[in-house]
């Protein structure tokens, strides 16, 4: 009786020390806690403790498993970081487009490596943008591209939001997504349609060999066009949290702009949409 008794208080004690010990959770004796870059720096990579990105340096967080029905859910992946660009000069590839053609109703945008052109897709159709030797752009619809940072989506709805005529810059659009998006899913894609009175876009045009330390040491021999009068769509991403990831500093969105005919493609920076033929479209 006395050897019982002995054996139940030793159990006993080994249940309040493993009790105690953060390691004895039974979510991690099950190796299912992981943690992961919010931005998918790493693609699907996990790791097992709390910690650091390697990549952008943000903390890791903690997978949360996602219910079926879960639409609060973000499809917005992100492989890169514009930072790593900017400030450490990492020009190199991170992403191959070529590896995500199959997706359907695919979405994204990013430079092309070495800062060498921009690429946009939009609906599954890939386009690069490069400046050809005689400054003007050259635009062939391919995958054949790598980008240093990307920013992409399957969007297979899109949800119409109306949006007030005065809503013509790239800034009132911002101040409009933030206010009325507050409990939408963030990030999140966003499609424009209008006639655009004026724009300024801008194609990465970096010469080889050139070290990046900075935003400006970026845009070195960037060159910038005009659109003018012509029918275009806008394809951006909002984020308020992404900031050095896939928007500038300053900046909750990243837009790049594709005129009617295919013509021409860049990152947008001054915009003007012509009132009553905007057509706003946010990923549901």
């Amino acid at each position: 009786m006395k050897k019982i008794i002995n054996h139940i208080a030793i159990f006993i004690c080994s249940v309040v020390l493993l009790s105690g010990n953060s390691y004895a959770s039974p979510l991690l004796q099950n190796g299912t806690e992981k943690y992961q870059c919010p931005m998918k720096c790493e693609g699907e990579k996990t790791y097992d403790k709390p910690g650091s990105c390697p990549m952008c340096k943000m903390d890791l967080k903690k997978i949360v498993e996602k219910k079926a029905n879960d639409s609060k859910a973000s499809s917005v992946k992100v492989v890169g970081a514009m930072m790593n660009v900017m400030h450490k000069g990492e020009l190199f590839a991170t992403m191959d487009i070529d590896t995500i053609k199959s997706k359907v109703h695919l979405y994204g945008l990013g430079p092309v490596e070495y800062l060498k052109g921009e690429i946009m897709i939009v609906d599954g159709k890939a386009y690069k943008s490069t400046v050809a030797a005689d400054g003007s752009i050259a635009m062939e619809e391919t995958f054949k591209a790598k980008a240093p940072f990307f920013v992409y989506a399957n969007v297979d709805k899109w949800k119409e939001v109306t949006l007030p005529d005065s809503v013509q810059t790239i800034p009132q659009l911002e101040s409009f997504l933030d206010q009325t998006t507050k409990n939408h899913s963030r990030p999140f894609a966003f499609r424009l349609t209008a006639d655009i009175d004026h724009c300024e876009i801008h194609i990465v045009n970096l010469p080889k060999g050139t070290q990046v330390h900075s935003p400006e040491d970026a845009h070195k021999n960037q060159k910038s066009f005009d659109v003018k009068n012509e029918k275009a769509e806008l394809l951006g991403f909002f984020s308020t949290e992404h900031k050095g990831i896939f928007t500038h500093h300053d900046s909750f969105v990243h837009i790049h702009l594709i005129t009617a005919d295919k013509k021409k493609m860049g990152h947008a920076d001054n915009l003007m949409m012509k009132k009553g033929t905007v057509k706003l479209y946010i990923q549901e």
